[in-house]
């Protein structure tokens, strides 16, 4: 079995590939620096608890490395779909975060704006609306 890189053609393929290179490569900095990851995302890992660490690495690490690599190496509009649906419910999250934690500050502000345009990018190609 032959298998060859599926590099992207249309402007919708790079929309969805380049949400999944920026999901991979932020799941590989939660993964291997976790430390500057809860840093930029304002979290903080107490330090005789290092299965906070071990929490960022496993959760935000690999399951964004993960789901950004597959979506990456299959380039099918399914799982395009399933990254796009993923960054949908965890802008969500965000959502019922601020209006439940009293947290609209601007910060997750401009993180929800990213968060809804990582959701929108591959949603749009998988749903034919860019192609």
């Amino acid at each position: 079995m032959d298998f060859a890189f599926p590099w992207p053609y249309s402007q919708g393929e790079w929309l969805a590939w380049g949400a999944a290179v920026f999901t991979a490569l932020f799941g590989l900095v939660a993964m291997f620096a976790p430390r500057l990851s809860l840093r930029v995302l304002r979290l903080r890992a107490v330090e005789h608890h290092p299965e906070a660490l071990s929490e960022s690495r496993s959760l935000l690490g690999g399951f964004y490395v993960g789901i950004g690599l597959s979506a990456i190496l299959f380039a099918q509009p399914l799982i395009y779909m399933t990254l796009g649906i993923a960054w949908a419910l965890a802008a969500f999250g965000r959502i019922v975060s601020m209006m439940s934690d009293r947290g609209g500050t601007l910060f997750n502000w401009i993180v929800l704006l990213v968060m809804l345009a990582l959701a929108a990018l591959p949603m749009a190609f998988a749903l034919g609306f860019v192609r």
